[in-house]
């Protein structure tokens, strides 16, 4: 027995539910609707409203779609820095990190600032025996992103991961926003 797979996948604007142009620049949201999806959320109808929007199952990937079809996520919507109405992916700044040599661990989440709203913040876990400055990493971040991306500050220590090894953002948003964290810097390995 043979089933038709009834289901549509899409990257659309969050907030008009319309198809964002299929040009593999314009960002939106990556969402898809179907028989290949959960119906909701159990014992939790507030979620599942929210998750279900306009009919769509809102995934929370910001991506680009291209005139092919195929679909390149950017980053989680959570993780985009707006910063002076610029969006920001943490994802393009975790790769610059990633490609100096003396980071094994990095994590960009966004820092609250007076003048831009939010700037990006790097956490980042140095391999071991090797030694690196703030200022190092920001030189070297300045080589492969605009002014604009560069981290306004970098923290360095053991990143919080979960038991498979997934970094805590959520802890690392809530390490920035207290002022402990900003003031301090915690020690270098």
């Amino acid at each position: 027995m043979r089933y038709h797979l009834q289901a549509a996948v899409d990257v659309r604007d969050p907030d008009t539910l319309e198809p964002v142009p299929r040009d593999g620049e314009t960002i939106g949201e990556l969402m898809f609707r179907g028989n290949i999806c959960m119906k909701g959320y159990l014992k939790n109808e507030r979620a599942t409203e929210a998750a279900f929007r306009g009919g769509w199952f809102h995934t929370g990937d910001l991506g680009v779609i291209t005139e092919d079809g195929y679909v390149r996520i950017k980053d989680r919507s959570k993780d985009i820095i707006i910063s002076g109405g610029e969006n920001i992916s943490s994802i393009e700044i975790e790769d610059a990190l990633y490609r100096h040599p003396a980071v094994s661990v990095a994590a960009v989440v966004a820092m609250p600032d007076a003048k831009w709203g939010e700037v990006p913040c790097a956490f980042v876990e140095l391999k071991d025996g090797v030694d690196a400055s703030a200022e190092e990493i920001i030189a070297h971040c300045r080589q492969l992103l605009a002014g604009f991306k560069l981290p306004k500050a970098v923290f360095f220590g053991e990143l919080p991961k979960t038991s498979t090894g997934k970094i805590q953002k959520f802890e690392l948003r809530a390490r920035v926003k207290s002022s402990s964290a900003i003031d301090q810097e915690p020690e270098k390995k």
